[in-house]
Order: structure tokens, then C-alpha cells, then sequence
């Protein structure tokens, strides 16, 4: 099966399949369990959609190795990721939260939000991990100007490029480290050129490494503080 077969059905499965659990609270459950039973909490969790979903599928060796969980669920907004935060973060007890969410709140996968309220799920993410003692790490949300799910969603390049400011301001305002995907990948048409992104949306197996690259120095700069 083709790798970019592989990611529509991710996404179909997500924005059609989960009318018994829109949260996603059990996709992960039986691996949380495991965790919290043993206490082999991870060092670092990755709470994203289909992009970090794919992450761990293709790279497993970069999550085991560095005792990193992906907890990325194809197809979901950053509202449901905000619900099942305690789920698939709080309770893993990790020391940091990588956090990359917005693509399909730009692609209206759950109905139109407002880019205020994408920032403020956000936000209230970075809230949580931090009253728990945390430390939450922002992704930029990666360009994208076309949905191929969602091939009537206009201007999403911009509207990527706007939710990236306001972001990137939030994390530094804040003193949270911010990884700039956007900036590292994006053409000057604003999209994820063809030979990093097969779909215009999803990295390559390969554009990973460069992403890996880069939150490893944040990771390594937050946890070494």
C-alpha cells in the first residue's frame, strides 16, 4: 500500500469512523494503562493529528530509543486533542509535552473554529502541562495551501501562516520554546514542497529526520535548563 494511501485512510478513519469516540480516549488506553501500571513513564510525549500519527508509525526506532511517545491521532482538531490531554499526557507523567495542533482545525475537519479558539485550545494545553509540572514545547503548525481531504478550504496557506504568528508570539511571551517547522519546510507559495510532502500536507517518511533534528535541540534545551 502506498505511504499516501496509508495517510487518507488514517484520515478517513478519524473524520468518519470515531462517532463512538469522537475524544479518542481509546486509542491509547490499553498502552496508557500499561505505562501507569509499570511506571516506565516516558521522558517526552507528542500530543498531535495524523502528522505526529504517522511520525511514530514510520519512525518507531525515534521514539523507543529516546523514550518519546507519540500520542498523534489522524484526523483530530486541537479541541479533541485538549479533552484527551490528561488521558494521553497528565497521566504518562512526562518531564515535556511536544505539542503540534491546528491543521485540521484549518481544514474544518470538525466543523468551522475560529482561529481565536485554535489558539486558546492551544494554550489551554500549555496550561495544563504546566500546572502539572510539564514543560509543554509549541510545534508551528507545517504549511499546507491545500487539503486533499478538504480540497474547498481556501487561503489555508495564510491562515497557517497567521495561527504561526500568533504562536510563535504566545511562546515567547511566555518563555516556551517553539519549534518552526513552517519556516524550515515552506516554499514561497506557502506549501510543503512535493519532494518533502507527498499529499501537500503530511510529511515524508524522510522529512522527518529534519523534524527530528530540530525538536531534539528543544528538547534537549528545555529538559537541560
Amino acid at each position: 500500500m502506498k505511504r499516501t494511501t496509508i495517510l487518507i485512510l488514517f484520515l478517513t478513519m478519524s473524520v468518519f469512523g470515531y462517532s463512538q469516540d469522537w475524544f479518542g480516549f481509546n486509542r491509547y488506553k490499553a498502552d496508557n494503562e500499561l505505562i501507569m501500571a509499570s511506571k516506565a513513564y516516558p521522558d517526552v510525549v507528542f500530543m498531535g493529528n495524523s502528522i505526529t500519527d504517522n511520525w511514530a508509525y514510520f519512525h518507531p526506532n525515534f521514539f523507543s530509543e529516546h523514550n518519546f511517545c507519540g500520542r498523534g491521532i489522524g484526523g483530530q482538531t486541537s479541541a479533541q486533542m485538549l479533552v484527551r490531554f490528561t488521558a494521553d499526557v497528565i497521566n504518562l507523567h512526562p518531564k515535556a509535552v511536544v505539542i503540534m495542533a491546528g491543521t485540521n482545525d484549518v481544514a474544518h475537519n470538525d466543523l468551522f473554529v475560529t482561529p481565536d479558539h485554535v489558539i486558546e485550545n492551544i494554550v489551554a494545553m500549555c496550561d495544563l502541562a504546566k500546572a502539572n509540572g510539564i514543560i509543554p514545547i509549541i510545534s508551528s503548525i507545517p504549511p499546507c495551501v491545500e487539503f486533499v481531504w478538504r480540497t474547498e478550504i481556501e487561503n489555508a496557506g495564510q491562515t497557517i501562516v497567521n495561527l504561526n504568528k500568533t504562536l510563535k508570539a504566545y511562546a515567547k511571551a511566555n518563555d516556551i520554546v517553539y519549534v518552526d517547522y513552517h519556516s524550515a519546510f515552506a516554499d514561497e507559495h506557502l506549501a510543503f514542497p512535493k519532494n518533502l510532502s507527498e499529499d501537500g500536507c503530511h510529511p515524508n517518511p524522510d522529512t522527518y529526520f529534519t523534524m527530528e533534528e530540530m525538536v531534539l535541540k528543544a528538547i534537549h534545551e528545555v529538559l537541560n535548563k
